[in-house]
């Protein structure tokens, strides 16, 4: 079958219904799959529950499904660069799920994996366990979190051969190989498309039968959420003063 789509618009025909649950990589500004989130926008499909490590910034990533009311529903683990993020929960217009970053990680590889729940110390006699099964093991409490599993996962590589065997570059790889296995249909957009045989086997992160359709995308620009910088020659921690 050929995965190759020639852009986001192909690769999401007849993927995308209202109502629908979407997961989203990327970590931050980094490795998000932005030309398939404008392609969701562009085609106006709405009422979204939409799962990523946050909800990008304002006008950049999820925050522009954000603008458009797309998203009814956001499970996350940081919210914290997004006014409008913000603005839409404090109004009551946007329901949110939150999760530790680390069990959002967990939930999502257990849905890929096909473990519906499992049971995890974080969280236990906090908000974050309210309403949940709490478990007593070995002496120790522990909540039970529901695996998560999308009807559609995006995501962005480094490099992808026409198979689909993707590699994913530093920080991009920490949701987005998750991701990759835990939805119904898995679209992906890569920088740099190869012919198979091109990546060596021991280096692919995400295996090929995992992804239906692909892009190829051009070097995405490097967005920096927060620049932190100081003056050439200045210590990284100033000295104590008296």
């Amino acid at each position: 079958m050929k995965k190759v789509r020639k852009d986001a618009t192909e690769a999401l025909a007849g993927l995308l219904t209202d109502g629908m649950t979407v997961m989203a990589g990327g970590f931050g500004l980094c490795g998000i799959p932005d030309e398939l989130i404008d392609a969701i926008r562009a085609s106006g499909v709405k009422n979204l529950t939409v799962i990523s490590n946050n909800a990008g910034i304002d006008g950049v990533g999820l925050g522009k499904l954000l603008e458009t009311r797309q998203v009814a529903k956001m499970i996350s683990s940081y919210v914290g660069e997004n006014k409008e993020f913000a603005r839409q929960y404090l109004g009551g217009e946007l329901a949110i799920e939150f999760n530790p970053q680390g069990t959002l990680a967990e939930r999502i590889r257990a849905g890929g994996a096909g473990i519906p729940a499992f049971f995890t110390k974080t969280g236990v006699g906090t908000l974050i366990a309210e309403g949940k099964e709490v478990r007593e093991f070995e002496g120790e409490n522990y909540v039970m979190e529901r695996g998560l599993f999308a009807d559609l996962s995006i995501v962005h590589a480094w490099k992808g051969d026409t198979e689909g065997n993707l590699v994913y570059r530093k920080t991009a790889r920490n949701f987005n190989p998750m991701m990759a296995t835990a939805a119904k249909v898995t679209v992906a957009q890569v920088e740099h498309l190869v012919q198979p045989g091109e990546i060596d086997g021991d280096a692919v992160h995400t295996p090929g039968i995992f992804i239906k359709r692909m892009i190829h995308v051009a070097t995405r620009e490097k967005r920096i959420e927060q620049r932190t910088t100081r003056k050439r020659g200045e210590p990284a921690i100033p000295p104590a003063t008296v």
